[in-house]
Formats: C-alpha cells, structure tokens, sequence
C-alpha cells in the first residue's frame, strides 16, 4: 500500500469526525420521521377516501401524529448540534 494514499486521512483531525457525526446524526434522525410522515399522509388519505365523512376527524388525528413524528426530527437536529458544537 503506497503511503501516499494514507497520508491524507491521517491529517483529518477531531473536528471533522465530530462534524462527521453530527451529519451522520441528523441524517439518520430525519430519515425516520420522513418515512413515518409519508406513511402518515398516505394512510389519512386512503381512511378519506374511503369515508369522507370523517374527514375532521381524521385530518385532526393525521396533524397530531405528524407533529409527534417531526418532534423526533428536532431532537435529531438538537442532538447533531450538540454533537457539532458543544462537544
């Protein structure tokens, strides 16, 4: 192995390995709300367009689940900062 293709990788410090995790972090903890939200969204319309008269009921319900799902985004994105900036 040329010792040249080696050396680069030795310059990269602590600081990018944390900026390397955090991207990591919230990359990960976005792809999991985005699939659930998109889950969400497919099912509220299905549910509606069997009964579209439960459309309050079921849009009410489908927003709440939406947020609960995003709040775990912003923890993602709370923790990538943390882990960029603090530690």
């Amino acid at each position: 192995m040329d010792i040249s293709l080696v050396l680069p990788l030795l310059a990269i410090g602590d600081p990018a390995f944390k900026f390397l995790g955090a991207g990591i972090a919230i990359g990960v903890g976005g792809l999991g709300p985005a699939i659930a939200i998109g889950m969400l969204a497919a099912k509220a319309m299905e549910a509606l367009g069997r009964n579209p008269e439960a459309q309050a009921v079921i849009s009410g319900q489908m927003l709440l689940a939406i947020v609960f799902a995003e709040a775990i985004a912003i923890y993602a994105l709370v923790v990538a900062i943390m882990i960029g900036f603090i530690f």
